[in-house]
């Protein structure tokens, strides 16, 4: 079992693991791992998915609404619904950028593990019924994702060693500060599992109009409860969750589609391109064209 004194070093190898292989899109040859180096301080707007992120250095100030997170180096953060979320990275520089390393949490691979956990190993956190949270990571979590790291210098292991140390991962998350909020992904009944049904429907066809009736029905509610919980974990109602999903989207296509304003506008979802226009702006703080321009030549703002 690693003690806590040892973090310092897990931490400084993790830094060096993830400074010599994130890239641009922050992907890696081993599936649903993550690793993020940024060097500017700059707002940025996301749509993450569950997650567990471990920052390594520096730092990031994340808002869902009007709520405010913070984490550091040597803190993690959960996330446990596909969320829309404005942040910036603390601390951050060209001679000293934040480096940090995610992980998927995939359903599937929760729902495994609950079986295995003794009731009593159910943390009864107060955060629970939250869908996102922070801590200061534990030093047998670290030690975990130092091995996961380390097997992006050896690819040859990581297909039987991945899946290993994932579930090792899963199962600290499980049994540590936050494993009745992680719990939520695995179980096929709860709240939070239906309305990730809705949600991904949005995902899917953010362009297609729908019924929150529909909806509902996908979810197994009532149209009120649904509106209600929907707006418990996303913050916003469906159909504002639907117009954010539209706009991030936008602004991928722009990136890639320099000039075609109107063309993104209609694929998104708008029929009107002076709607498009004025809710991106009021998004992004500029007008399409001049963001997507300023991303292309800035890629760690996106």
């Amino acid at each position: 079992m690693r003690c806590p004194h040892h973090i310092p070093h897990l931490l400084e190898e993790i830094r060096g693991i993830i400074a010599t292989h994130a890239r641009p899109d922050m992907t890696t040859p081993i599936a649903g791992l993550r690793a993020s180096k940024v060097e500017t301080e700059e707002e940025h707007h996301s749509l993450t998915e569950p997650l567990l992120v471990v920052m390594a250095q520096g730092g990031k100030r994340i808002l869902l609404s009007d709520q405010v997170f913070e984490y550091r180096a040597g803190h993690c953060l959960v996330v446990t619904a596909n969320l829309p979320i404005t942040g910036n990275f603390l601390d951050a520089s060209p001679q000293l950028p934040s480096l940090a390393m995610a992980i998927v949490l995939r359903p599937t691979a929760i729902a495994a593990l609950l079986p295995e956990i003794p009731p009593r190993r159910w943390s009864r956190s107060p955060d629970a019924q939250s869908v996102i949270a922070t801590s200061e990571a534990e030093a047998e979590l670290l030690d975990a994702v130092a091995r996961m790291l380390r097997l992006l210098d050896h690819p040859a292991d990581a297909p039987v060693l991945a899946p290993m140390i994932e579930r090792e991962i899963l199962w600290r998350l499980l049994t540590g500060p936050h494993g009745d909020m992680i719990r939520q992904i695995g179980l096929a009944d709860s709240g939070l599992s239906h309305v990730n049904r809705a949600i991904q429907w949005i995902r899917t066809n953010y362009a297609e109009p729908f019924r929150i009736s529909d909806l509902a029905r996908l979810a197994g509610m009532s149209s009120s409860a649904f509106h209600r919980r929907f707006r418990a974990i996303t913050t916003l109602s469906p159909l504002q969750y639907q117009k954010r999903i539209r706009l991030q989207e936008a602004r991928s296509l722009l990136v890639a589609r320099a000039g075609d304003v109107v063309g993104v506008a209609h694929l998104v979802g708008y029929d009107s391109p002076s709607q498009f226009n004025r809710e991106y702006r009021r998004l992004f703080g500029a007008p399409p064209g001049q963001d997507a321009a300023r991303i292309r030549a800035n890629p760690e703002l996106y």
